[in-house]
């Protein structure tokens, strides 16, 4: 049987150079046989006041913690890495990245619940793990999910967003059921994961709100401008771009 392996980083920063001060991870084999981990790391790199305003971890919280390949999550990791077993995240490419800087060699099936919602729930307008946790209710019954698995909740926390994020695959997996009731929903899922998301609206900049491909039509220049000069596009975003202005 497989296992899928949740998780969620925090770490001393969003660049390039940044590493993992948290991890907050379940590894769940069966409805009841759950493990938690919810452990902090040290690092050699000092942790930004901008991560530290988002996150609440501060130097002295990590001082004297092993460093976090010495971490018990990251030994089960190690232990599961295969292709059977389901890894994971929302947003998975920036916690991924963050484990190859450790050393992470990924064999897993990855399951990206982010992209995952940008195809089963478009009608969000934001899919932010924290959005999605008002937006569909979550939180109505994470008190009641926190006690069963002994987890506190609290934004931007490791452990706290795993737990969330627990509650939206249960979304994901009867969503994907509904909409495509002829596959295995966690495969549905992996594939989903491997396909990019063909964005309908500007969510931002000075079209928001207008259809791409309408935009597109008039103001392609505006299109090839972005695609150009703003490298924090995502890839959703990227394969968007680049179909708008292929078929201009």
């Amino acid at each position: 049987m497989p296992k899928y392996i949740l998780f969620d980083t925090e770490t001393t920063g969003a660049s390039a150079e940044d590493r993992i001060i948290q991890v907050g991870g379940m590894i769940i084999s069966s409805k009841t046989d759950i493990q938690v981990y919810d452990e902090l790391c040290s690092t050699i790199l000092p942790i930004k006041i901008e991560a530290m305003e988002v996150h609440n971890i501060t130097p002295d919280l990590i001082e004297g913690k092993g460093l976090f390949t010495s971490t018990n999550f990251y030994q089960k990791l190690q232990e599961l890495n295969n292709s059977e077993n389901y890894l994971i995240a929302h947003n998975i490419n920036f916690d991924l990245g963050m484990l190859e800087k450790e050393g992470f060699l990924n064999a897993y099936t990855q399951i990206d619940t982010l992209r995952c919602a940008k195809h089963l729930y478009p009608e969000l307008p934001y899919h932010r793990l924290q959005y999605i946790r008002y937006a569909l209710e979550l939180y109505k019954t994470e008190a009641q999910e926190a006690k069963d698995l002994n987890v506190t909740i609290k934004a931007h926390d490791a452990i706290g967003d795993v737990l969330v994020m627990k509650l939206f695959l249960r979304k994901l997996v009867a969503r994907c059921t509904e909409v495509h009731p002829d596959f295995n929903p966690m495969e549905k899922l992996a594939e989903l994961t491997r396909t990019p998301v063909l964005i309908q609206k500007f969510r931002f900049g000075k079209y928001k709100g207008d259809d791409i491909v309408e935009v597109a039509s008039k103001d392609s220049g505006y299109l090839q401008w972005m695609r150009s000069n703003m490298a924090d596009l995502d890839e959703d975003m990227k394969y968007t771009l680049d179909k708008a202005i292929g078929g201009n």
